[in-house]
């Protein structure tokens, strides 16, 4: 990625929760950059639809997401590896992106965010007439 759609990823570790914190996981993610703009993608296991938070704030990039534990009546956990049930990253945008237009989907666990750039920034071609 060029100087002018990067992407900066700012730590997001610790999510107010009605009063107290709670430590929250950085999910893994890949950003690509295309003629027509940025796509993002994070892995986000356990994170259903309805539990998931995107918001664009100025030139900030905020995802986030919750995990449910579906744990059967009458078992309780021993132990766990993963006690964090928030996933939480925080990006800053290039201001060539037209944060109004994203398109969000997620399967199988990964979110899949496309922004695309303003069409005053993107590569066109120009047509040669002849004569």
């Amino acid at each position: 990625m060029n100087d002018k759609t990067d992407m900066m990823n700012r730590e997001s570790t610790k999510m107010q929760n009605s009063s107290e914190n709670i430590q929250a996981l950085r999910p893994p993610v890949n950003i690509y950059e295309d003629a027509e703009g940025i796509i993002l993608e994070a892995d986000m296991p356990g994170v259903s639809k309805d539990r998931l938070r995107i918001q664009v704030d100025n030139d900030q990039l905020l995802v986030e997401g919750d995990v449910q534990f579906a744990m059967p009546e009458g078992i309780e956990a021993l132990y766990a590896d993963v006690r964090a049930t928030r996933y939480s990253r925080n990006f800053s945008l290039s201001r060539e992106l037209e944060t109004e237009n994203i398109d969000a989907s997620l399967n199988d666990g990964v979110l899949k965010l496309r922004i695309p750039k303003r069409a005053e920034v993107r590569p066109r071609k120009i047509e040669v007439r002849v004569g």
